[in-house]
């Protein structure tokens, strides 16, 4: 049995998709590179935008034109918001529901009658590899949302908040370790809310997976602007837990923040980003951002562009408002024109790109642990341009190797900015 898995959309998803990979060995399946060669094809689709639903249902469909005798399988928040739909219109042999996805593998195999090979025909441990040979793995701890952002999709998709057992969290990393993994990223829907069902918290997680683990990388994945408690930044104090937060403000307008139901505003969020900066060197701070929220005046909108170039965020995620049934914000008033929302986008753009080399300018000079992911051959032969991040995550491009470094964490100093200012030039300390 080939099985070809599809993720769309954000970390979770590709969490998600992660853990069907070794779940999927460990019924004794094989993994194809494309729907074509699969005799079954699981799709994690997203909904967070109408975009984003529009390019579900196009993967669907073309996974059904590219081999029609493959069973076709879908989960993620679009199958969970339109069950029927997809399998009365888009004629899907299953829908597994978000609340359902962490077994999804074996519900297949039981629902679709599919032949799966005896556990003793396995060989130990080879589902601890993740499924591309990845050189960072995302981990779910957590699913679920108990706040309703008035713009949302997501939280109706995902339901109540659930976290997963910390013994478990840390058992699935030293699995993926041992794969040779080097870098881990906790994900969730509201990361900041792990162990709200539990009486735990995020900080005691993270505390329990570097005490219980020895990968050399733990990352956060999105976490919301609040519920950081007192004993989150001396985490830090371990050089494993890397220096980058992505914190999704939204708007630079306390009046769309209010409309958007957002509970944080502006200069909490200054106070928590100068916390962060102040209690980590070299923090790295990324954000969300919502373009043409219903009602946006070109007043608000100057704020947010005031803000987002104040912050010196190191990367912004732009998003155009697209309305959502089932939310608040889609039965708003004033929704905002689509050639304004464009035109917003591309000032917003423009202050992101300036943003982020005013950072990467920032760290020229400095030496960074690198975890190296990838590499550039050149065509004349030349020393091969190897790439990956730095522990507060800019990209570098290291061109003075000519030896494997694939998958390494290599000490480097920064010397520069790439020509199109998108990463760092960097050379080998060693």
């Amino acid at each position: 049995m080939r099985v070809f898995l599809q993720a769309l959309g954000c970390r979770l998803n590709e969490a998600e998709r992660e853990r069907w990979t070794r779940d999927c060995r460990a019924h004794g399946f094989r993994l194809a590179t494309d729907a074509a060669q699969a005799d079954l094809v699981v799709i994690n689709t997203c909904a967070v935008t109408a975009e984003s639903v529009r390019k579900s249902r196009q993967v669907i469909r073309r996974a059904q034109r590219a081999n029609p005798l493959a069973k076709l399988v879908v989960s993620g928040c679009y199958a969970s918001l339109a069950a029927a739909d997809i399998g009365a219109e888009l004629g899907v042999d299953l829908v597994v529901s978000n609340q359902e996805k962490d077994r999804l593998i074996a519900l297949v195999a039981e629902r679709l009658d599919l032949p799966v090979m005896p556990a003793i025909a396995t060989q130990p441990g080879e589902n601890a590899l993740p499924g591309h040979g990845r050189h960072r793995a995302f981990v779910k701890v957590q699913d679920g949302c108990r706040y309703r952002c008035a713009f949302c999709i997501v939280t109706k998709a995902r339901g109540e908040e659930r976290s997963r057992a910390v013994a478990e969290i840390i058992d699935e990393i030293n699995a993926l370790h041992g794969g040779g993994v080097q870098e881990a990223v906790l994900a969730g829907v509201h990361l900041g809310g792990y162990g709200s069902d539990n009486a735990g918290s995020l900080s005691a997680l993270v505390r329990a997976v570097l005490a219980g683990t020895s990968i050399p990388r733990l990352r956060l994945g999105s976490l919301e602007p609040w519920e950081l408690d007192p004993d989150f930044w001396p985490l830090f104090d371990d050089p494993r837990l890397l220096p980058h937060l992505h914190l999704p403000i939204q708007s630079g307008a306390d009046s769309v923040l209010r409309r958007m139901s957002r509970r944080c505003r502006s200069d909490e969020f200054r106070a928590l980003v100068a916390q962060a900066r102040q209690a980590v060197p070299g923090m790295n701070i990324t954000t969300d951002i919502i373009v043409g929220f219903p009602g946006e005046t070109d007043a608000e909108w100057q704020e947010t562009l005031g803000f987002a170039a104040e912050m010196a965020f190191g990367h912004i995620h732009i998003f155009a408002y697209s309305p959502r049934t089932g939310t608040k914000a889609a039965a708003m008033p004033d929704q905002v024109a689509r050639e304004v929302k464009r035109a917003r986008s591309a000032q917003l753009h423009d202050v992101a790109r300036r943003s982020r080399q005013r950072v990467l300018e920032a760290a020229c000079g400095q030496e960074f642990e690198v975890l190296i992911e990838g590499r550039d051959d050149q065509p004349d032969g030349a020393a091969a341009s190897w790439s990956g991040y730095t522990p507060n995550y800019l990209r570098v491009e290291i061109c003075d190797s000519r030896r494997d470094l694939d998958n390494q964490i290599v000490r480097v100093r920064a010397e520069g900015l790439s020509d199109d200012g998108e990463r760092l030039i960097a050379h080998l300390l060693a």
